[in-house]
């Protein structure tokens, strides 16, 4: 089977593929990829591989040649993967994936520099993010209805730069991420109760599909 795939899919390969500069890895060309050759050089990649190898394969031929809902499909499993156990909820709404980070695993109250605990969280993201770049990211700061608007406006603003930043650091390309600060505008829960309150305080990153 892999033989018999190998030989059909070389010349494709050969028509289809450019050599990364940075990398040195090989990947579908723009031009192959709009041509639907990227859609059918990943199909049988994909047909051939399993388990890491196929994510790879599909994290290589991007959101075009291995389609969007694939190449989300792959990016959500992986996700759920390195932020199982550590309060960060992964939801998936379409072809959109949106990352919830309570502010109490995030911040320390009232503050916008990110824990020091939080890191190798965000840095588990970031490998990701970073490995999955046909995406653009909106990352939303939220507070609770206590205090003034002012300040908590101010406040999920600087958070949601806090995250923006730090993944950048991490090597994601800063022209694909936007931030912002929402303040209290949008509760997922009751300002009513302390529970409801701390649900409300948090940040939301989105991953969208942006192909290139």
């Amino acid at each position: 089977m892999k033989k018999s795939l190998t030989v059909l899919v070389l010349p494709l390969l050969l028509i289809g593929c450019t050599t990364n500069p940075y990398t040195g890895e090989r990947q579908v060309s723009r031009a192959a990829q709009y041509g639907g050759i990227g859609a059918v050089v990943c199909g049988l990649i994909g047909a051939a591989e399993s388990g890491q190898r196929a994510r790879n394969a599909a994290a290589g031929c991007g959101v075009i040649g291995a389609g969007v809902g694939a190449y989300m499909d792959v990016q959500e499993a992986e996700l759920r993967q390195e932020l199982q156990g550590t309060g960060v909820q992964v939801q998936r709404n379409g072809d959109q994936l949106d990352l919830i980070m309570p502010g109490n695993v995030t911040f320390n109250t009232d503050q916008y520099n990110i824990r020091p605990e939080f890191h190798p969280v965000l840095n588990s993201v970031a490998q990701v993010l970073y490995k999955y770049n046909d995406t653009r990211l909106q990352i939303y700061g939220h507070t609770d209805s206590t205090g003034s608007a002012d300040y908590n406006y101010n406040l999920s603003n600087r958070r949601a730069a806090s995250v923006a930043s730090y993944l950048a650091s991490q090597g994601v390309d800063q022209g694909r991420i936007m931030s912002q600060g929402m303040g209290p505008d949008q509760p997922i829960a009751s300002n009513q109760t302390e529970a409801g309150r701390a649900q409300n305080r948090r940040v939301e990153l989105q991953i969208i599909a942006a192909p290139r």
